[in-house]
This record gives structure tokens, C-alpha cells and sequence, in this order.
């Protein structure tokens, strides 16, 4: 079971941070920091897994970023590997070519994507059309929330029969 993922940048800037078990804030930031430092302090052809306390930690480099996972010491290190794989293919799919700037942008809809993923920390959906199609329907309905009458408090009544009728 994963424990947590990150996702920072080659700077050590993280930009994403998900954690599957529960632990302490000062503790997570301590982790992070110690992990960041540690895997950017690895060369690039060193090997993509390393024993760290009592965990193994699984990370890959893609692009300008690194997705680093931690799993018990029992779990897979090669299908936590596939399972990073496939969440940079939903992130490319979605965006295009994933950038930076999508995830410091749109970080929710990457957080979404993760959790149509993973949930608690293990594999739930491994199709990516059934992921995209969830992430699809997301968007949908964030649309037609954003177009509805009651968003906008300064919106007339003119302004609210044009929205009825756009939703028709």
C-alpha cells in the first residue's frame, strides 16, 4: 500500500503531496524535506528505489519533475513504477504535455485524477479511458456550475433566462 506520493519540482519545490496514512504536519514536512533533498541528491543513473526507515521509497523522474512514493517494505517496487507510469500518462493526457504551470494551475483537477487513481493508497481504476471519462464528466458538471443562475450574485434577470435557456 502506498504510504504517500509527492510530486516536486528539480528546484525542490513540491507541488503536489498526497498522504494515505495519517501523520503528524510537522512530521510530513520533516519527511518531505528529507526526501526531496535525498532524491535530488541521487545521480541519474542510479537505481529509482532506495530503503528508507522503515518504508521503500519508489521515485521516477519525468521531465521536470520527480513522483516519489513511499510503500511498505512487503509491497511491489516495479508495479508502484507502473503505477506513477500510468498517473504521468492521465497528467499528459489531459493536459497535452504536462507542465509545470498545469499542475500550479489546475492542481485540483490533479489531485482529482490521483483519486480517480488511487484510493487509500492502493490501485482502484487501471483503465485510463474510464479515468478520463470521470475527469470528463468532472468537468461537466463544474460547467454548468459555473454557468448557473445562482453563481453570480450580480447577474439580472435578463441575464438569468439566457443561462435557463444556454443549459437547455
Amino acid at each position: 500500500m502506498l504510504q504517500f506520493m509527492l510530486l516536486f519540482s528539480r528546484q525542490g519545490k513540491l507541488r503536489l503531496q498526497k498522504w494515505y496514512v495519517p501523520y503528524q504536519d510537522k512530521l510530513k514536512k520533516k519527511v518531505t524535506r528529507e526526501l526531496i533533498s535525498t532524491v535530488l541528491g541521487r545521480k541519474p543513473k542510479m537505481c529509482n528505489f532506495l530503503e528508507w526507515r522503515d518504508l521503500k521509497v519508489v521515485y521516477k523522474r519525468y521531465a521536470k519533475f520527480h513522483f516519489c512514493c513511499a510503500i511498505e517494505d512487503t509491497d511491489n517496487e516495479l508495479l508502484t513504477l507502473e503505477i506513477i507510469h500510468r498517473y504521468v500518462e492521465l497528467l499528459d493526457k489531459y493536459f497535452g504535455s504536462v507542465c509545470e504551470l498545469d499542475i500550479i494551475f489546475n492542481f485540483e483537477k490533479a489531485y482529482f485524477m490521483l483519486d480517480e487513481l488511487l484510493i487509500g493508497g492502493e490501485i482502484q481504476e487501471t483503465s485510463k479511458k474510464n479515468v478520463l471519462k470521470a475527469i470528463q464528466a468532472q468537468d461537466l458538471l463544474q460547467e454548468k456550475g459555473d454557468m448557473s443562475p445562482n453563481s453570480s450574485p450580480s447577474s439580472t434577470p435578463g441575464d438569468k433566462e439566457l443561462l435557463s435557456r444556454k443549459l437547455k
